[in-house]
């Protein structure tokens, strides 16, 4: 069974799967700002759009376009500025 979630009041949903992959989400978010917080290991990459990304103990902010993916450690938080509808996978490790 597929799980969904809804984040930011319904700005950020994604849909959960696992497959011989592993654990991930599959989601699209709104124009906006926000800060995710991790508990695993989490390999984001951008489908559609633009993430410009503020990844923690760093002060520059960096944009991945689509087929790029940054990792964030985990029991982290990052911040993300979306300036377009933007679709991601996240993989966990």
């Amino acid at each position: 069974m597929l799980k969904t979630n809804e984040y930011f009041e319904g700005k950020v949903k994604s849909i959960a799967l696992n497959n011989h992959l592993g654990n991930s989400t599959i989601g699209v978010m709104d124009i906006g700002e926000y800060e995710f917080g991790t508990s695993t290991i989490e390999h984001m990459t951008v489908i559609s759009g633009a993430l410009i990304v503020k990844l923690p103990d760093t002060t520059e902010w960096k944009t991945y376009n689509p087929n790029e993916t940054f990792i964030v450690a985990a029991n982290q938080k990052f911040q993300l500025k979306v300036k377009e509808q933007t679709a991601y996978l996240c993989r966990y490790e």
